[in-house]
């Protein structure tokens, strides 16, 4: 029980990598905050987490939005007295998701503002609503997901750059949270198989991850085993990240 007391908030937490977090970190003892922007999905989410036994809270919210970003934190303050833990999970692929095509210089500019919005500045306004009480607590760890495209580069340059940008933001919160016992490091995965085609994706140890082996990852960084860990950027990527031609 890692996480008995500990409150975290979660964004993209219907699916995926966020979902499996939410689940481990509430079997271990964390009252949760799942937020996303679909509402049934998250509601579901958190309504099985507590058939579980776990402790759970599914909200809508639109990371581009900050008065709803801002209400999903109040709300966890409120209701489970503490903040402890932030995972800024919600993002992907701008033209993947919105279902366009074409290269990058042909899509239609609210794409690129959509990739921006949501894999960037929704990770930095959950950071701008969680850090005061973070720092009022003198404790807390946030969690930024970030991207091997934000190491290496794509060819979807609005994904990573708010993927490198996410790096960056990792940093600056760490140099803030240090003097009050905050700490931020950020996960970027390589290929994970949260969807079938990541298969496909070429890395050094030739198969994209698991989804539970990013969330140990991402649990182990929100431990107190990962006391003196913060400001760094994990990647978690199979050796594709080294570069050079894939045999």
């Amino acid at each position: 029980m890692r996480f008995e007391d500990r409150v975290a908030i979660i964004s993209g937490a219907a699916s995926g990598m966020a979902l499996m977090t939410a689940q481990r970190l509430a079997a271990e003892g964390a009252r949760v905050v799942l937020t996303d922007v679909n509402e049934q999905a998250v509601t579901e989410a958190a309504e099985a987490i507590r058939a579980e036994g776990g402790e759970a809270t599914g909200v809508q919210v639109d990371v581009r939005c900050y008065d709803q970003v801002q209400a999903a934190v109040a709300l966890a303050v409120e209701r489970y007295g503490s903040l402890d833990i932030l995972l800024n999970s919600a993002g992907g692929n701008a033209a993947r998701v919105l279902g366009r095509s074409g290269a990058f210089h042909e899509l239609d500019i609210e794409v690129i503002d959509w990739g921006l919005d949501v894999n960037l500045k929704g990770a930095l306004y959950f950071c701008h609503a969680t850090l005061g009480h973070m720092l009022r607590q003198e404790r807390g760890v946030v969690i930024n997901m970030g991207s091997v495209d934000g190491v290496t580069g794509c060819r979807s340059p609005d994904y990573s750059a708010a993927k490198s940008g996410m790096i960056g933001l990792t940093k600056s919160i760490a140099i803030i949270g240090a003097p009050h016992g905050v700490r931020a490091c950020c996960v970027s995965p390589g290929p994970v198989l949260t969807r079938p085609e990541m298969a496909k994706m070429k890395t050094r140890l030739g198969r994209a991850a698991e989804t539970e082996e990013v969330v140990n990852l991402i649990l182990y960084l929100c431990s107190d085993e990962a006391a003196f860990i913060t400001g760094t950027n994990y990647l978690i990527d199979g050796g594709r990240s080294i570069g050079g031609m894939y045999s």
